[in-house]
């Protein structure tokens, strides 16, 4: 093998996120193909949990209070690359201005909210402005569906954008057999058929919907797993059939007890909890915005929906009684969105690629 390749990733973020999580996965496969990562973070109490989880992986940590902490760990070390993410509008500049490159941006964002009346120019503007201005800033760029790589050339004048899809741990997120289904949806008590909702309670997993679609559908039984912001609003105005199971470390059980995965996202840039469901064999029903077309064929590995248009709830209904209603079809599908992850989406692919990628960007 050629010589190794070491990498500094750098987050500002005071709490735990998907580009955050993203690290935590990677890093330990991509050693594998000749990649280590040492990741940096802020030394603040949102992220010391995560920071033990690192530290048990083996994962090098330097937690920082100021900038210039992880520009002494680079004097210190040969990192050959600095990737960089950042919760904060404009927050890539102050990592120009403090730390040494080449410079890989992951982007992780959203990109955009696809909400019925909101002008797309507009939210790309103040994109423009809050984040992408700073992020061409970077050598490279690295975001995780071919669709933010097509947005972001042809939106905001990216160059050197590279595509690596997300991917999943197959053997964690896994479906059942019958035996073990049957014993999960006793332990959960999931006695009609269930639709489960895994996402944080924020306006961009617009779990409204779920709530509207579960008062309109009392027969199917809904569970939301997750916290945030939306919770308790969306608590006191739940119909019975609705259940908030909180936050949960048995999230691969729900998803191999459940019928479907309801995800009326109205932002994405590929799911990890959309790949997490189909890796369990779990079919999707969805918003048909881009991001989601790229992970899910309409009834093939589940059914899409045009959320945002007039009768946007009514085709949620109506799709979730067809599953229901249909469940040889409803089986079929999960089992085609396991053969899509296992085919494109595992864990292993995604590190292989990204490692690749990154030691070709070290060694031009």
């Amino acid at each position: 093998m050629t010589a190794p390749v070491n990498v500094l990733f750098v987050t500002d973020a005071p709490a735990i996120g998907g580009s955050e999580v993203y690290m935590r996965e990677l890093i330990p496969p991509m050693r594998e193909h000749g990649v280590f990562g040492t990741v940096a973070m802020p030394d603040v109490p949102g992220t010391a949990e995560f920071r033990r989880q690192l530290h048990g992986r083996g994962i090098p940590v330097q937690a920082y209070r100021v900038l210039g902490e992880v520009a002494e760990l680079q004097r210190r070390s040969d990192f050959r690359l600095t990737l960089l993410s950042s919760w904060n509008p404009r927050g890539y500049r102050k990592y120009y201005a403090a730390l040494r490159g080449p410079f890989v941006s992951l982007v992780h964002d959203q990109l955009m909210l696809h909400i019925p009346g909101l002008p797309q120019g507009i939210y790309r503007a103040f994109y423009e402005v809050l984040a992408a201005q700073d992020i061409r800033g970077a050598d490279h760029i690295v975001t995780v569906s071919r669709w933010a790589a097509r947005y972001l050339e042809r939106w905001h004048g990216m160059q050197e954008v590279h595509a690596v899809p997300n991917g999943v741990d197959t053997q964690k997120f896994r479906p059942a057999s019958e035996a073990e289904r049957t014993e999960l949806r006793e332990k959960f008590d999931f006695v009609a058929f269930t639709v489960l909702t895994v996402a944080r309670f924020s306006i961009e997993k617009n779990h409204p919907t779920v709530i509207e679609v579960a008062r309109r559908a009392p027969e199917l039984q809904f569970v939301l797993a997750g916290t945030g912001y939306l919770e308790e609003p969306l608590r006191r105005i739940a119909t019975p059939n609705v259940r908030f199971l909180g936050k949960r470390n048995d999230v691969p059980e729900l998803y191999r007890a459940a019928d479907v995965a309801f995800q009326p996202t109205i932002a994405e840039n590929q799911s990890l909890a959309t790949l997490e469901a189909m890796s369990s064999g779990t079919p999707i029903l969805t918003n048909d915005i881009p991001a989601q077309r790229e992970l899910v064929e309409f009834g093939r590995e589940g059914l899409l929906v045009n959320g945002g248009a007039a009768g946007g709830i009514d085709g949620y209904v109506k799709a979730l009684r067809s599953l229901a209603a249909n469940p040889e079809r409803t089986r079929d599908m999960g089992r085609a969105a396991r053969a899509k992850v296992l085919h494109g989406h595992t864990l292993e692919e995604n590190a292989a690629a990204l490692a690749g990628l990154l030691r070709q960007l070290a060694h031009p």
